[in-house]
């Protein structure tokens, strides 16, 4: 009798693991682009959509849910009764199609939604940093994925400007390293608007949110700098921010070159350092991902493999659309007679990626070098999302975002 009961606690257990659904090709972009930034621009209350889409591999149809909340600078969600928008903050019951079953046998549902929704089931009050969690619609807690965007309403016009400018402070060798932006932003606050809680300028480069530039009030420092007049007049400062080059691109929609179910990302298979050589055009940071509804929208595994200078010391790290350009052990590249390789599933489609060389310490990745094997010069194209943030008193208070601007290099 022990043994049965074992074995069926084992069954059960087997049968509820194989049934918890897997996220897959998370993203968010604003409106119907998919290539943009995920912020929500707003003008007098109203305008500007996110789009959350995903396909999911499960057993049986997803009963999910996605519950939004709002965050702080610092993307810690808040608790707060007045800010947590209860009865706009869930959409329920996620309506999925179900992806060819000819092909695709990595996923089996896919969901496309546009928010806030023509229901007006879910909206979004306050400006500033938004998370959603995609949830099991019967117990919120259990998340399957997430994801991060902004809402913005600019109250105040930024002035932003990008000057070329070279790093004296040593010889830098090759002399590309010494290539630099300085990103000026500067504004006058409205007179109902109180100097003393404007708090900081947050500056994203493409899509790497996770790795912003900061200049805030509290101190100047030789890189980040903050002038105010005593009245309403502000600057703050960026200075020396690498350029870098323009991102690699996988393009995976051919079928006939990508027929089989695991895959080099290039014909030429081997990739090497960009460090002389200006990339080409690229989807600045984005992903394509070929419609849900194409008999080809498969997931291939794809191989990574580059091939670096003797020169360069530390572990290769892969970064791109694919993981939201964040520095992650588990896209650490494995290394082999100087190659070093990392296979990864995708889904048929184009994305933006990179090398980043970085070290290692107790687990943790130190260090991280994004131009060395990829290059760094004024020419690159970079679009630059540039936030300002007030510490606005009302509900509690909380961090609002109260000017917006997109700036761009290379021009």
């Amino acid at each position: 009798m022990k043994y049965k009961l074992f074995f069926a606690v084992l069954l059960f257990a087997a049968t509820v693991f194989s049934q918890v659904p897997q996220i897959k090709s998370l993203k968010a972009y604003a409106g119907d682009n998919e290539t943009s930034f995920p912020v929500i621009y707003r003008q007098n209350g109203s305008g500007g959509t996110i789009t959350i889409q995903f396909d999911v591999q499960g057993d049986a149809i997803p009963y999910m849910s996605i519950v939004f909340r709002f965050c702080d600078r610092n993307w810690v969600p808040y608790q707060n009764i007045f800010l947590l928008n209860q009865g706009k903050n869930i959409y329920y019951n996620l309506g999925f199609s179900r992806l060819p079953n000819t092909v695709v046998n990595d996923a089996k549902y896919h969901f496309t939604g546009s928010f806030p929704d023509r229901k007006g089931t879910v909206d979004f009050p306050f400006s500033g940093k938004w998370r959603f969690y995609i949830t099991d619609s019967q117990d919120t807690s259990l998340v399957y994925g997430q994801g991060k965007f902004y809402v913005v309403e600019p109250v105040v016009a930024l002035q932003d400007t990008i000057k070329n400018e070279q790093l004296e402070d040593k010889v830098y060798f090759p002399a590309d390293l010494s290539k630099v932006f300085n990103i000026t932003t500067g504004f006058n606050l409205p007179t109902e608007l109180y100097p003393g809680n404007v708090t900081q300028v947050e500056i994203i480069d493409n899509h790497e949110i996770d790795y912003p530039f900061i200049i805030g009030r509290n101190f100047n420092t030789n890189t980040r700098q903050y002038y105010w007049n005593g009245s309403g007049k502000f600057t703050f400062t960026a200075r020396d921010i690498l350029p870098g080059n323009e991102y690699r691109e996988v393009d995976l929609r051919n079928t006939n070159v990508f027929s089989a179910k695991d895959v080099n990302a290039h014909l030429e298979e081997v990739d090497y350092s960009r460090f002389f050589t200006e990339g080409r055009k690229d989807l600045y940071g984005g992903s394509i991902l070929t419609n849900y509804d194409n008999d080809y929208a498969t997931y291939l595994n794809v191989t990574f493999t580059i091939r670096p200078p003797s020169e360069v010391t530390g572990g290769i790290y892969l970064v791109g659309a694919f993981n939201n350009w964040k520095l992650s052990p588990d896209f650490k590249m494995n290394e082999s007679y100087g190659l070093y390789k990392l296979t990864i599933p995708l889904k048929r489609g184009v994305y933006d990626y990179q090398y980043v060389v970085a070290g290692d310490k107790y687990g943790q990745i130190i260090n991280p070098d994004w131009v060395i094997l990829e290059g760094n010069n004024w020419s690159t194209s970079n679009i630059y999302q540039i936030f300002l943030y007030y510490n606005d008193p009302n509900y509690g208070s909380y961090d609002r975002i109260i000017g917006y601007q997109q700036i761009k290099s290379g021009n």
